[in-house]
């Protein structure tokens, strides 16, 4: 294994944009794995939005439901950006896959890799209660399935306003005696 990354945080907190710039300094030609859908116009400008940030220099994978299998398929072509895990586990939830299973496929996934994977989620856990059962529940496995990608990357960071905070590893410090 090369390394893993976590980058998360609230909507435009500046998530992406940080996990394209950490890839761009590890590959000339970084992959994307995409894992939104274009279900309507205001997905597909989001979508177009995304693609022109980038640039032509990157390679776009689109994979709303397999993204194990898409980082182990581009493996050896540089370092990758997942984005995002929240539409992927949305995407997994209206499909009736096991979540399950898929998130222990991606960890055994980023954990095979080569080339360094970084992976982008939403933070969705910070916010009030909502109000019906199918939001909860939704709020509920993205935070299950952050904690358990948390656990298994190598470093995690937090966006915030468009700053990043380093999460892990932990900054040891040292106090003198």
């Amino acid at each position: 294994m090369t390394f893993s990354v976590l980058v998360t945080g609230g909507t435009r907190s500046g998530k992406s944009i940080f996990a394209e710039k950490y890839a761009k300094r590890l590959s000339n030609s970084p992959v994307y794995i995409a894992t939104a859908e274009e279900f309507d116009v205001e997905m597909k400008n989001r979508i177009a939005r995304h693609k022109a940030r980038r640039g032509v220099n990157w390679k776009t994978v689109n994979e709303p439901l397999h993204i194990a299998e898409a980082l182990n398929d581009t493996d050896g072509q540089g370092a990758s950006v997942v984005d995002c895990l929240t539409m992927w586990l949305n995407n997994l939830i209206m499909a009736n896959l096991s979540i399950d299973i898929s998130v222990e496929k991606l960890i055994e996934a980023i954990a095979k890799r080569r080339d360094p994977v970084i992976l982008v989620t939403n933070e969705v856990g910070s916010g009030i209660v909502p109000d019906n059962a199918l939001a909860r529940s939704f709020r509920d496995q993205a935070g299950t399935m952050n904690q358990k990608i948390a656990r298994a990357v190598d470093e995690l960071y937090f966006c915030v306003s468009g700053i990043s905070l380093r999460v892990k590893p932990e900054i040891e410090t040292t106090h003198k005696k």
